[in-house]
């Protein structure tokens, strides 16, 4: 498929989000009121926040349960058909998605505050305790392309959050919300209408507009 027919094709993105089983799915939300042409959502959580979501606002809800193989992946792509993904949540390891496609949020600076382990709450409270030992600074909201290692894919957007100021994890926490409620919809928006892309090798870059300022400084 070359560029022209892929930037003809009609966009569909497929939203894999956690959740729990009694709330969540907040980004999810936000990825809708944007106005993102979103085909499905799936969670591990059959009757769960982000089914409630789904249902408020039509979006077909596909429960995922175990085992979560290539093969269980596989199916889902080719049942929904997205050109791009988005993991807004989802905590667990995807196997088998297009790399150049899909994209991960995370609620911390990479890769100081990446790998297995790191999600939710530990991200923030380990960003705290860093601070507190005079070792880092700042945290960030980061999206990133997903490759087959936690949180190690091509960096496409980096929001630095300074982390003086905070008293707890908890203010720390917030903060990070508000950054993620705020940009998740607009990058996934440019990422979805190819205004950011990447080709999937690794040795190539990000590609993004003229005057684009969301990316990790060089060292």
């Amino acid at each position: 498929m070359n560029e022209k027919t892929e930037n003809n094709m009609e966009k569909k993105l497929l939203v894999f989000a956690s959740g729990s089983k009694d709330g969540g799915g907040s980004g999810f939300e936000g990825l809708i009121n944007a106005g993102l042409p979103i085909v499905a959502v799936v969670s591990n959580h059959e009757h769960g926040g982000v089914r409630k979501i789904a249902d408020k606002y039509g979006i077909t809800f596909c429960h995922f349960p175990m085992p979560r193989g290539a093969d269980e992946y596989q199916k889902i792509l080719d049942r929904f058909q997205p050109t791009h993904i988005s993991l807004s949540g989802w905590l667990k390891l995807t196997v088998g998605l297009p790399e150049n496609k899909t994209i991960n949020i995370h609620p911390g600076i990479l890769p100081e505050l990446g790998g297995a382990g790191m999600y939710g709450d530990n991200v923030h409270k380990e960003a705290f305790k860093r601070f507190q030992s005079g070792d880092l600074e700042d945290t960030a909201v980061t999206m990133h392309c997903v490759t087959a290692k936690y949180d190690d894919g091509p960096i496409i957007f980096e929001f630095l959050i300074p982390i003086a100021g905070h008293e707890s994890w908890e203010s720390l926490k917030q903060s990070v919300r508000e950054a993620e409620q705020h940009w998740q919809p607009i990058i996934t928006k440019m990422f979805v209408n190819g205004e950011i892309s990447w080709s999937g090798d690794l040795n190539d870059p990000v590609v993004v507009p003229e005057g684009y300022e969301y990316l990790p400084k060089a060292a």
